[in-house]
């Protein structure tokens, strides 16, 4: 078996690495490369347009399809503003956990599968083992919109995949969609003591957020009766709303930021026809009766598609076979399986640590986690063995 303490430095170089969604992580998907092409792996690096940021793909094992994808994100949310107790870029080893920015969320698992490449590559695969990690899936799952399409360029068929999310190491078969936007009011700005010659950015975006709140009381009468999932409606929030700069001046701009959470596509086209309704006959005539220039605009800053439980799947079964679990679950929280699933691969989400660390000031991943998973990945290398 891999040893735990050779993975655990895996993680602490991992986490040294600030990927934050918002900067480039190069580097850090540099160094994957290199261990991944060291243990002889095949490993192709796909760069976005801006040339900062990168997916890669590696491969073990025959060149063939019907392979196993392991998956990861390699960026982190920010630590801005965060109370840390120790420096997040610095992996911190205290009582059996390990503190850092990322690892949970999800470095914690890609630094067990990366460490588990030697012994892969020393078995005689019958099947393929892929690598996939990508950049920016906490900022709309861009990177994995963009991996998904270039393997389906490319042609290359894995049968199954799992998404080394933070579950604490459950099985988790289902999860909601996560569309997530950004609403831009443009009014007209003038001095506040003549609110009638201008038009308030902000107050139409209050209007929009009572809006969103009336539909998020309707989307609990629209749940399916057979939902699964906790809560079991769709669920709308709403993250921020941004607009004015003075008490004085009538703002000429604001901003939405929300979000939805469907568990049926049918709800968010209830929700995106609604909202368009309401904007075209409500909100934007009497913005334009007062400047014909106003506008309200809807910035899509991702949706990406639920992982849907379905009754046959290859890599539920053999995960349970190799942790022994006795069963599954679903979770409101998204990731990029619905992406995978989409490409006809079978789809699960099982990764160490908890998503009520992910996030959060001195996040951290137990040890006892990443040797459960260190164990899951090992029967995994022999199950596809020849």
């Amino acid at each position: 078996m891999t040893t735990l303490s050779e993975t655990t430095e895996i993680l602490r170089d991992l986490i040294a690495f600030p990927t934050v969604s918002t900067d480039s992580n190069l580097a850090c998907i540099g160094y994957l490369a290199d261990r991944l092409e060291r243990a002889g792996a095949r490993v192709e690096v796909y760069q976005d347009d801006t040339g900062a940021k990168a997916n890669l793909w590696a491969t073990l094992g025959p060149d063939a399809d019907g392979g196993i994808v392991l998956s990861g994100h390699s960026d982190v949310v920010p630590v801005a503003d965060q109370d840390w107790t120790s420096d997040p870029f610095v992996m911190d080893e205290r009582a059996g956990l390990l503190y850092g920015r990322g690892a949970c969320d999800m470095k914690g698992f890609i630094a067990a599968a990366v460490s588990m490449a030697p012994l892969y590559a020393a078995r005689d695969l019958a099947r393929p083992i892929h690598f996939a990690f990508t950049h920016d899936e906490e900022t709309g799952c861009l990177g994995g919109q963009a991996l998904v399409t270039e393997l389906q360029n490319r042609g290359y068929r894995p049968a199954m995949a799992l998404i080394g999310e933070p579950t604490e190491m459950r099985i988790i078969e289902g999860h909601k969609g996560c569309f997530e936007y950004s609403t831009h009011f443009h009014g007209l700005e003038g001095h506040g003591s003549g609110p009638d010659l201008g038009v308030n950015a902000v107050e139409y975006a209050v209007r929009y957020v009572s809006r969103l709140l009336e539909l998020k009381d309707k989307l609990r009468h629209r749940c399916p009766p057979d939902s699964q999932f906790e809560p079991p409606w769709t669920t709308i929030n709403t993250g921020a709303l941004i607009g004015g700069v003075a008490h004085n001046v009538i703002p000429g701009k604001a901003r939405v930021d929300w979000e939805m959470r469907p568990v049926q596509k049918s709800d968010a086209d209830f929700v995106k026809e609604d909202l368009h309704h309401f904007c075209t006959h409500h909100l934007l005539p009497a913005m334009q009766a007062v400047d014909p220039s106003a506008s309200i605009h809807t910035e899509v800053i991702g949706e990406v598609v639920g992982l849907e439980p379905m009754d046959q799947n290859a890599i539920r079964d053999l995960v349970v076979e190799l942790t022994g679990a006795n069963a599954t679950d679903l979770v409101p929280f998204g990731t990029e399986a619905g992406l995978f699933q989409q490409l006809g691969m079978d789809v699960i989400v099982c990764g160490p640590g908890s998503i009520a660390q992910a996030h959060k000031p001195d996040e951290f991943v137990s040890l006892d986690q990443m040797v459960q998973c260190l164990s899951m990945l090992e029967k995994l290398g022999d199950k596809v063995s020849a």
